[in-house]
């Protein structure tokens, strides 16, 4: 009878332990970068873009973990609200009424297992849109979650 005791508390004691796993990962805790201070980024605080062009973005982003998604917003802001990120202010037009104002919003997904992704996605500005000022954000996600927004100014001329 002892010996089956001994058994079935070594047996236990084996079970209990081997569920105490310890959990050696890190979680992460760090934001995603985005990067649009390198030759070609486009679009930078206080950029003017034409009418009825196509322009190309181009922006670098980077993890310590790894990348997830990543999505583009162009909506006026003739009402002069508020999203910068940026030190620097734009000269801005008059506040006014939107008309036919733009407004862009996608979303694109990054490869798998990336820590760094240089993003570029051709965007067709209309011809028949409201002239003045937009905000162009850019809002970067990480696998776990984490999200990292940048805010600029942009300008839509003739």
């Amino acid at each position: 009878m002892k010996i089956l005791k001994f058994i079935l508390s070594l047996l236990a004691s084996t079970f209990f332990l081997a569920s105490c796993e310890s959990d050696t990962s890190e979680t992460d805790k760090e934001y995603p970068v985005i990067d649009n201070a390198f030759p070609n980024a486009f679009p930078i605080q206080c950029s003017e873009i034409k009418r009825g062009q196509k322009i190309t973005f181009r922006a670098r982003f980077s993890d310590n973990a790894e990348l997830g998604s990543y999505s583009l917003d162009i909506h006026h802001n003739f009402d002069h609200h508020t999203h910068s990120t940026e030190v620097n202010n734009c000269i801005a037009d008059a506040v006014k009424k939107p008309v036919n104002p733009m407004l862009y919003i996608n979303s694109a997904t990054i490869p798998s297992g990336q820590k760094t992704y240089e993003a570029i996605q051709e965007i067709n500005i209309p011809s028949d849109i409201d002239l003045g000022d937009y905000h162009f954000m850019i809002r970067l996600t990480d696998k776990e979650g984490w999200q990292t927004i940048k805010g600029l100014s942009i300008k839509i001329i003739e």
